[in-house]
C-alpha cells in the first residue's frame, strides 16, 4: 500500500473517532455575563413631578461594597403672601411667620448602594418644606425643628426578588405627596399633607410581585420617638398608565397631647400624633399627562387622659394633575378641599381652624427644565370657613389667617429655582 494512502486514512479515522468523542460530551454551560456596573435601580428619593431624576446618577465602585451612588438637590426659593400668622404662632427661638422671604429651599446630598442583599440610603443637608395654609419659617429653623440635618437614613435587607425588609429614618408610606419640593408637582405641600405623618422612625417590610405592592410598617409616626404607629401601603398597578392604591395608619399608643418635646414640637403635633388615617389614592401617567385624585379621612378620639377632650375627624379630597407641552415646560396644578366635624367654637381639639372649619385651596405651577436645571413660578390661593374669630381687647386670637388670626384668605406668589443631580 502506498505511504500517501496509508497516512490519510489514518488520518480520516482520527478525525471520525474525535468527531464522535465531541459529539458525545455535555456542552459547556454559558456563563452569565457580569452585572452592567452603575445600572442600578436606585432606592430614592422619590419623584413625583415634572422635574425628573437625573438618568446619569454618579457613581463609584467601591471595593467589596460594590456600586455607591451619589446625589443631591441646591434649590432656593422666594416668595411673597398676605396676611401671615401671628407671631404668637411660631416656635420657640425662631422668627415670626412673614410676609415674604428669600432662602435656600434644598441644601442637600444623599448616597446609596441600591443593590446586593445589604443595602443602604442615607440624605443629608438643610431643607424647607412650605405647605398652604400653615406658617412658613427659615430654612434653618425648619431643619432644626423638623427632622434634623439627617432627614433620611436606612439600612435595607433585601431578602429575594419579592421580599425586602429595611429600617431606620424613612419617609412616610401615607399620602399622595413626598416631603421636598423637588420631589413633587408643586412648590407647596398641600392641605391634606399636613394631616400626614412626613418622616418616622421604624422598621417596614415589602412584598412586592406582579402588579402588587405592599408594604406595612410599626413607627414613631409623627416622629415622636415613641414606636405605637402601625401603618400600610397597598398598590395594585392596573397597567402602564394606572395605578390604584389604599395606605393609612393608627397610632395603637397614645402620647400627650401637650407635652410633646418642645424640640420636635414642629415636627410632633399632638392631636395628629395620635390620630388615624386612611387614603384611597389613583395615579395616571401616561404621555404628558399626570393625574392624582385622592380622598382622606383622619380621626382623633377623646381621651381627656392625654388631653384630648373632644373627638374631631377631618374629611378631604384633592385633585392633583401636570401636563407637558413640550420637554422644557410643562403646567401643574392643585385644587383641594377639607373640613372638621363638629360644632364652631365648641371644642378644643383643633385639627385645622378649630371644629366645624373648613379650606381650600387652589394651586398653579409652571415650571421650565433645562437637563438638570428647573425654574418654576406658583400662585396658590387659601380660602377659610367657619374658623374661631379672636379678640385682640380680651387677649385672644382667632383660629385663621393674619396678626389677629381673623382673616380667612390668603394668596402666596413664589419661584423656586436650582439644580438636582
Amino acid at each position: 500500500m502506498p505511504m500517501r494512502s496509508t497516512l490519510a486514512g489514518l488520518v480520516a479515522a482520527l478525525l471520525s473517532s474525535t468527531a464522535g468523542f465531541s459529539a458525545d460530551m455535555p456542552a459547556p454551560t454559558p456563563v452569565p455575563p457580569p452585572a452592567e456596573p452603575c445600572k442600578a435601580t436606585l432606592i430614592g428619593p422619590a419623584y413625583g413631578g415634572v422635574i425628573k431624576a437625573n438618568p446619569t446618577p454618579t457613581c463609584f465602585a467601591v471595593g467589596a461594597l460594590g456600586d455607591i451612588y451619589v446625589g443631591g438637590a441646591l434649590t432656593g426659593y422666594g416668595y411673597v403672601q398676605n396676611n401671615p400668622f401671628p407671631a404668637a404662632f411660631a416656635p420657640p427661638g425662631s422668627t415670626a411667620d412673614r410676609a415674604g422671604r428669600f432662602d435656600f429651599s434644598n441644601l442637600q446630598g444623599w448616597v446609596q448602594k441600591p443593590e446586593g442583599m445589604f443595602q443602604f440610603y442615607v440624605q443629608g443637608g438643610g431643607y424647607a418644606i412650605p405647605g398652604l395654609g400653615i406658617a412658613n419659617y427659615s430654612s434653618i429653623t425648619q431643619t432644626d425643628l423638623l427632622f434634623t440635618p439627617l432627614p433620611v437614613a436606612f439600612g435595607k435587607i433585601q431578602i429575594n426578588d419579592a421580599w425586602s425588609v429595611q429600617g431606620g429614618r424613612m419617609p412616610t408610606i401615607i399620602g399622595s405627596e413626598a416631603p421636598f419640593t423637588f420631589q413633587n408637582l408643586n412648590i407647596n405641600r398641600g392641605l391634606l399633607f399636613a394631616q400626614e405623618n412626613v418622616i418616622n422612625h421604624g422598621v417596614q417590610v415589602n412584598w412586592a410581585e406582579g402588579p402588587w405592592s405592599v408594604s406595612v410598617a410599626g413607627t414613631d409616626g409623627f416622629f415622636s420617638g415613641d414606636i405605637t404607629w402601625f401603618t400600610g401601603n397597598v398598590a395594585y398597578k392596573i397597567d402602564d398608565s394606572n395605578t390604584i392604591g389604599v395606605n393609612g395608619g393608627v397610632n395603637l399608643g397614645r402620647q400627650n397631647a401637650f407635652a410633646q418635646s418642645l424640640r420636635y414640637q414642629f415636627a410632633t403635633p399632638g392631636f395628629q400624633q395620635n390620630s388615624g388615617i386612611f387614603n384611597i389614592n389613583y395615579t395616571y401617567s401616561n404621555g404628558p399627562w399626570i393625574i392624582t385624585p385622592y380622598f382622606q379621612f383622619t380621626n382623633v378620639e377623646r381621651d381627656v387622659r392625654v388631653g384630648i377632650f373632644d373627638t374631631a375627624s377631618t374629611y378631604g379630597g384633592a385633585l392633583l394633575a401636570a401636563y407637558s407641552f413640550t420637554d422644557n415646560f410643562a403646567l401643574a396644578g392643585r385644587v383641594e378641599y377639607e373640613e372638621q366635624t363638629g360644632v364652631r367654637g365648641s371644642g378644643t381639639t383643633s385639627l385645622l381652624y378649630g371644629a366645624g372649619s373648613n379650606a381650600f385651596s387652589v394651586t398653579v405651577t409652571p415650571t421650565f427644565t433645562w437637563d438638570r436645571y428647573f425654574l418654576r413660578l406658583e400662585y396658590a390661593h387659601v380660602e377659610l370657613g367657619g374658623i374661631t374669630r379672636g379678640n385682640l381687647l380680651a387677649g385672644t386670637l382667632g383660629t385663621g389667617f393674619g396678626r389677629d388670626g381673623n382673616k380667612t384668605s390668603q394668596d402666596r406668589y413664589m419661584v423656586e429655582t436650582g439644580i438636582t443631580f
